[in-house]
C-alpha cells in the first residue's frame, strides 16, 4: 500500500514509523514532516487543511490509505472530502470532529447519552461568564470552546485567575476559538487517558496513558500541550477502564450513529478518576501528543493493521496484541515554552542515539537546514524508550536525553513520577 500520514510533529512521527515496521507499507509520504520524519520517509509541501489539495496530492501519488494526525484537517472537512473521493482515510467526518472542535457540543452528547462528566454552563458573553464564576467559586475550570492547539483550558485555583481567563478569551487570546466558553466544575483525582479505535458501529480501546500536562517538575507552572507520558496507566485498571467503556464510550458512540453521525478514527477520553469512578474531562478525536508516542512503541507494526481495520469497517474482527511492557517519552522543548522562545538553534548528538524497537527518538518541531537539525518548534524533541518495567523505561529514556547536546532546550526529569 502507499500510505500518506498528514501532519508534521512527533504524533505523526511516531505513527510514520509504526506504518513503517508494516510490511503492508510500500511507500510512506508525511505531509508536511518534519527533519526526523524525512530520515524515514518521503516528506512533501502540502496544505493539510485544504481537502480539494490533499485530494489531488493523494490522486496524483496513488495514494491507498490516509491517516490524519492532526485536528485540524479533521474539523476542516478533509476525511470527509477523501471519503468524498473514494479515498481509504483514518479520520472522523468534520461532524463527528466537533466532540473535540466544540467543548459545547460535547457536553450536550454527554447529557444525551448520560455519560459522567463535570457540571458546566456556556457563555457567550463576558458579564453572565463572570457573574456565574462569582456565584460558584473557585477552583473553576475555564474552556475557550473551539480549538486551541491544547492551550485554551484554564484550571483556576482562584477566583481571580478565572475572571482574567474569561477576559483574555473574549479579548481574543485563542482566537476564533473563544468567541464561546464553557465554564465547568474542577474535578478532583487523577487523569489519564483512554484510546479507543471507533468504525462507526463497533469499538476496540488500544491503550491507555498519562501525561504531565504543566511545564514544571512536581506538575507545577503551566500548562502545555504535554512535556512528557507513559503507558499503561496504572489508574486506568482494567476494571476502571470497563466502566469507562461501559458509561462513557460506548454510549457516546451510540449517540453519534443515533444522529447520523457515525465517528469513524480514534478516540480520546481523557478521564477524571477518583475512588475508581472515571468521569469524562475532555475528547480527543486524534492520538495524543506526546501519548501516540508511547502506544506507537508499544504497539509496532500491528498499528497500522488497527488503523486500516477502523477505516476499513472491520474492527469488530480486530484484535490488540499487548506485550506487558511499559513506555515513556520525555519532551525536550525550547527554553521559554510555553511562553515565547527562540527558533533555530543547532541540536547536536542524535546520531550517536539507538534507533529500535525499544529506543527512539521522535522529533516534534525540527527542521534540517545544511545538514544540521535545527529547532523549529516550542515542543521539539520526544525522547521515547520501551521497558519491562516503568522503572527500564524511564532509565533508557533519560539515557538518551542525557546523551542529547542542545544547551537551548529543556526538560522535565520526573515524569512517571505517580505512577513510580
Amino acid at each position: 500500500m502507499n500510505i500518506l500520514i498528514l501532519g508534521s510533529g512527533g504524533r505523526e512521527h511516531s505513527l510514520a514509523w509504526a506504518v513503517m515496521q508494516n510490511p503492508k507499507c510500500d511507500r510512506l509520504i508525511v505531509a508536511p514532516g518534519n527533519a526526523g520524519i524525512a530520515q524515514i520517509a518521503d516528506c512533501a509541501a502540502l496544505d493539510i487543511e485544504n481537502g480539494g489539495a490533499v485530494v489531488s496530492f493523494v490522486e496524483e501519488n496513488a495514494i491507498d490509505f490516509v491517516i490524519i494526525g492532526p485536528e485540524a484537517p479533521l474539523a476542516a472537512g478533509v476525511a470527509d472530502r477523501l471519503r468524498e473521493a473514494g479515498v481509504l482515510v483514518f479520520g472522523p467526518s468534520a461532524e463527528a470532529a466537533r466532540l473535540e472542535a466544540s467543548k459545547s457540543f460535547t457536553k450536550e452528547i454527554c447529557d444525551a447519552a448520560d455519560a459522567p462528566t463535570a457540571g458546566y454552563a456556556r457563555f457567550t458573553e463576558a458579564a453572565p461568564a463572570k457573574a456565574y464564576i462569582r456565584e460558584q467559586g473557585a477552583p473553576i475550570v475555564v474552556k475557550a470552546d473551539g480549538l486551541a492547539a491544547g492551550k485554551g483550558v484554564i484550571v483556576a485555583m482562584d477566583e481571580q485567575t478565572a475572571l482574567e481567563a474569561i477576559d483574555d478569551m473574549f479579548g481574543g487570546a485563542f482566537g476564533g476559538a473563544g468567541a464561546e466558553v464553557v465554564i465547568e466544575e474542577f474535578m478532583e483525582g487523577e487523569e489519564a487517558s483512554l484510546f479507543v479505535l471507533c468504525d462507526g458501529e463497533s469499538i476496540l480501546s488500544v491503550g491507555t496513558a498519562q501525561d504531565h500536562k504543566r511545564v514544571g517538575e512536581g506538575d507545577t507552572g503551566l500548562n502545555t500541550g504535554g512535556m512528557g507520558a507513559y503507558s499503561p496507566a496504572p489508574v486506568l485498571s482494567a476494571e476502571v477502564e470497563a466502566l469507562a467503556m461501559d458509561q462513557i464510550v460506548r454510549p457516546t458512540m451510540a449517540e453519534m450513529k443515533r444522529r447520523g453521525t457515525p465517528f469513524q478514527g480514534v478516540l480520546y477520553a481523557g478521564l477524571m478518576i477518583k475512588d475508581g469512578q472515571p468521569r469524562l474531562v475532555e475528547y480527543n478525536v486524534r492520538f495524543g501528543d506526546p501519548e501516540c508516542q508511547v502506544l506507537m512503541m508499544r504497539l509496532g507494526a500491528q498499528a497500522m493493521d488497527l488503523m486500516h481495520a477502523a477505516a476499513e469497517g472491520r474492527l469488530g474482527e480486530a484484535r490488540v496484541n499487548w506485550a506487558d511492557d511499559h513506555a515513556m517519552t520525555v519532551v525536550m522543548a525550547a527554553k521559554g515554552y510555553p511562553g515565547a522562545y527562540d527558533k533555530g538553534s543547532v541540536i547536536n548528538g542524535l546520531d550517536a542515539l539507538p534507533e529500535d524497537s525499544s529506543n527512539m527518538v521522535f522529533h516534534a518541531g525540527t527542521k534540517a537546514v545544511d545538514g544540521q537539525v535545527q529547532a523549529a518548534g516550542g515542543r521539539v524533541l520526544n525522547v521515547t524508550a520501551r521497558g519491562d518495567t516503568l522503572h527500564d523505561a524511564r532509565d533508557r529514556a533519560y539515557a538518551m536525553v542525557d546523551g542529547v547536546d542542545w544547551p537551548e532546550g529543556f526538560f522535565r526529569r520526573d515524569i512517571g513520577w505517580r505512577a513510580l
